[in-house]
This record gives C-alpha cells, structure tokens and sequence, in this order.
C-alpha cells in the first residue's frame, strides 16, 4: 500500500476539484502524499527488512520440520504476518504462505489443484459481480463532483442548529465514504473542506477534526459498501441482505453521532462556536461565513438531483423485488455514468468516463486478487486441520456470546495498529467463522460488527491511521487557517468522541436485531432478495 492507494491497495479516485475545495474558491490540488510523513504506512527500512527476512527464514524451518501439519499450519499464519508488517500487498501475503503451506503438508497435487482451483473460485459467483458495480459507480459519482455538492447541502440544511457545521459534516461524511468506498480518501477530501469552514465559524480546533475524523466511520455500513459485499463472498452469505444489514447500524451511528455534537453545542457552546465564550482561532483573519437562507437551502438540492434518482434506483429496485443486488448495482452504475456525462457536459466527460473504468478495473483486480488471497488462507486452513483447533481452543476458554465479542474488540483494536480493515477481516474471517455458530452468532450480524470494527480500529489512538492522515492535512495553512492543531489536540479529540463509538458497540452486541431488521423487511416486501 503506498501514498496513492486505498485500504484496498487499489488507486484512490482522483481529487475532483469540488473535493479539494468545496466551499468554491480557488485552491491548486495538493502534491502532498496521502498518508502522513512518519506514519506506520511507509515502507520498513533495511533493519526492518533484514528482521523481517530473518523471521521468514525461521517460518519456513519451522514448516518444513514440523511435527504435524497444525503446527505447520500455525508457521504458515506467522509467515503471513512477518510479510503483512512488511508492508508486502495483502494478495501476496495471504496466498505465498498458502500456496507453500499446502505444498509441505499434500505435497505437488494439492498444490496444484489450490492454484487450479482458487482463482476461479474465489471471483465466479455471481454474487460478486456486483463489486465492479458499486465501484464503477463511486468513482463515476467522484469524477461527477457530486461529492463537493453533498457537503454544500449537508452544510446548508444543518448550519442553523447548535454545532451544526459538525452535524453537516458528520451526514456528508458518512454519504462520501458510501459511496466512493474509500474512508481515507473520503477523510482527505473531507478534512480540507470541513476543517477550515468549522474554524471559520469558531470551533474549537479539537471539535474541527475530531467531527473530520469519526464522520467516515459509517460510511462502510451504509450500502453501497464494498467491505460489506467482499465480506459476504468470504462468508458465503447473500449478497442482498449483507448490504441492506448495515444500513440501519450505520445510519443510527452517524445520528449517534451527530447528536452528541448537538449536546456539545447545548452544553459547552464555545466549543461550537457559540456563546460569549467562544474564541477565534485563526488569529483573528476575517472568517465570516456567509448567512444562509432558505433559499440557498432548496436551492442547493438542485445540485444532488442525480444522487436521489440512484438512490431510488438502487433501494427502491431492491425493496420492490425489480432488481436484484447484482442488478441494482449495475442500474446505479448506469444512472451515475449518464449523471458523469451531463454534470461534466462541455468537460471532456467520456474522458472522466474512462478515467473511472481504469480505476474501476484496478480497484476491482486488487480486490478479487485478495479475495483469491483469502480463499487460499481458508484452503490451508482446511488442509492442515488448524481450523477446528481453533475453534477448540476458542470454545474451550468457556466464553459466552458477550465474553467472545468483547475479546474481539480487544483483539481488533491491537490488529489496528498494523493493519487496514480490509486486511484484519480477511486475516480473521476464515479463522472465526466456524466458531460463530458455536459462539450462537448470525454471520449476517458478524459481517456488520467486523466492518465496523475495522473502521473503529482505524481511528482509535494512538495507532490508528486515520488521526495521522487528518493531523497531515490540518498542517495545510489554507486548512488551519493560522491555527496550531497539534497532534496532542488529534488524540483529545478522540477521547471526546470515540466513547460514543464505544457505547454502540455495546448497543449493537446487546441488540442484535437492529442489523437483521431491514434485510428481513426487504424479504418480506419483495419475497426474498436474490443472492
């Protein structure tokens, strides 16, 4: 993964200048890399590199002399690990360590017939046809500049009320990172335009970027999601209700959300702005933003007309029963390219077109290559034997339903320092799923908690590496406006915040039914979603 890349390993959609500068003025697109100097994404250093050769060397010792294909197994998980802290593409790491497990425990033929077979496998259902879809649409959706019309509307539509700025950033975050799929490049493109404008109506530098950085963490949830749709091939669980399960988590979290900014504003309004109490800090520059009428209200709905239609087109088609998951994705995505063609009319627009099907056929290779990865991982799995053992000595350690998910919150949290989510759910989802049934947990439900895991993993500090990507955009002068944020004032904010991440955690363990309701409604609307 380097500065130009998504969770997935796959180019991030360019910056539309709507997403570089919302609020309209003119600013030239940045040249600074997309992860942080400093931050843990950069590429180990020669003693990292010589440590990390020297721990494949003992990995494959320890292979190739085991006792029992378990323990050859267990090596085989160390070697992914060693490869996957040296920054190697997940793809790779997922299925070297694999491809050669197999090989020392089966021999030639199993080896063979895993490199014959997974491929194959692991891309043809036709459930996963809606990924390209989905991911087609977003990019068309991003080159379109849609994204910086969304937050425009959130910002109109929420200004008026306590901390509203927030209240809108934290709904336009969680609508971006929907639908480009991407919370890094949703927190980028998002952190340049909504820091500046909290600053300039007097927020505290804390609530800027803390509202910044927990505004993407839903967006996952809300369908269309990739890591919902890739979940669900790893699984095997339908596709339809997979999407539709995070709605509702998703949704109410962004309101959770958005709600505790409003109480901030009630209870400390200086922190929003408000109040005698409230304090300019960019060293008194004018910051005076523009009064908002209702008019600019309605009229700014003008410009997100197209998102309504594929949004009718892509729920509507799937609650009635007309379309499919799969072709609902592909009408969306068709919605989104005659969208792309008319708002870049005069523009070059099938050029933007093209733009977002190379990007679309980069990301969705990166994807499939490491669902292949995946599917590998669970052949070893298999092979060895290690799965069963694990879910042994899982079942063992005599864990209820709460005990068991708690520990995965610890688990996930620790993962977060060295991974993405896309990574911690395809280095865990083979090696979890058969507990669950054990454990009494819908795999409908666990596609959810993982996704939203991986997302609070991403943003709890000090590891997460979404506080390092805003801290490196609010260092921008044109983003601080002449304040300091340090990253002292990135963690705090955090700690502001993340208890209300916390608290829904606990309410989605407790109620479990919240993620089931929708795809159950849906079925029984339109007599059942097709897989």
């Amino acid at each position: 993964m380097n500065a130009n890349t998504d969770l997935t390993g796959a180019p991030l959609p360019p910056e539309d200048a709507n997403t570089a500068n919302i609020i309209g003025t003119t600013t030239q697109k940045p040249t600074t890399a997309l992860f942080p100097s400093g931050s843990r994404r950069e590429r180990p250093g020669t003693l990292s590199l010589t440590i990390g050769f020297g721990l494949i060397v003992v990995c494959l010792a320890g292979l190739f002399t085991s006792p029992s294909a378990a323990i050859g197994g267990a090596w085989c998980i160390g070697m992914m690990l060693v490869l996957l802290f040296l920054s190697v593409p997940v793809a790779i790491a997922l299925s070297v360590p694999s491809i050669i497990g197999v090989y020392a425990v089966s021999g030639i033929p199993a080896t063979m017939n895993i490199l014959a077979t997974a491929p194959f496998s692991a891309v043809s259902d036709w459930s996963m046809s809606v990924l390209p879809m989905f991911i087609f649409m977003g990019m068309l959706l991003t080159q379109s500049g849609l994204s910086g019309k969304v937050y425009r509307v959130a910002d109109h539509w929420f200004s008026w009320l306590p901390g509203g700025i927030g209240i809108g950033t934290t709904f336009a975050g969680a609508g971006l990172s929907a639908v480009t799929g991407s919370t890094i490049g949703m927190t980028y493109a998002l952190g340049r335009a909504g820091i500046p404008e909290m600053l300039k109506a007097g927020y505290d530098r804390r609530m800027a970027v803390g509202t910044i950085m927990v505004s993407g963490m839903t967006g996952n949830l809300i369908p269309p999601s990739i890591l919902m749709v890739v979940y669900a091939g790893i699984a095997s669980v339908p596709v339809g209700p997979a999407l539709m399960a995070g709605a509702v988590p998703g949704i109410l979290l962004a309101v959770c959300f958005a709600a505790f900014i409003f109480a901030i504003g009630v209870i400390a309004p200086n922190l929003v702005g408000r109040g005698p109490d409230a304090q300019n800090p960019t060293n008194n520059r004018d910051t005076t933003r523009p009064t908002t009428t209702w008019r600019d209200r309605f009229t700014s709905l003008t410009g997100v007309w197209g998102f309504a239609v594929i949004l009718v087109v892509l729920f509507g088609g799937m609650f009635s029963g007309i379309f499919t998951p799969t072709e609902a994705g592909a009408a969306a995505a068709l919605c989104s390219l005659l969208l792309c063609l008319w708002e870049k009319r005069g523009e070059q627009p099938w050029r933007k077109v093209a733009d977002s099907a190379m990007d679309t056929v980069a990301a969705t290779s990166a994807i499939f290559f490491i669902m292949i990865g995946a599917t590998m991982l669970t052949s070893l799995l298999a092979i060895t034997g290690l799965a069963p053992i694990l879910t042994g000595l899982i079942t063992d350690l005599g864990l209820s339903r709460i005990g068991f998910l708690l520990v995965l919150i610890v688990l996930y949290i620790v993962m977060g320092m060295f991974f993405d989510t896309l990574s911690m759910m395809l280095l865990t989802i083979p090696i979890l799923l058969p507990t669950l049934e054990t454990m009494g947990v819908s795999p409908l439900w666990f596609g959810v908690f993982v996704v939203l895991l991986g997302e609070f993993a991403m943003v709890t500090p000090p590891v997460g590496i979404i506080p390092y990507i805003v801290h490196s955009i609010a260092k921008n002068p044109e983003v601080n406006l002449g304040a300091t944020v340090t990253l002292r004032d990135i963690f705090t904010s955090l700690l502001w915040f993340l208890p209300v991440a916390v608290v829904f955690l606990i309410l989605m363990i407790t109620v479990p039914g919240m993620t089931e309701w929708l795809p159950d409604l849906i079925s029984r609307t339109s007599g059942g979603m097709a897989g």
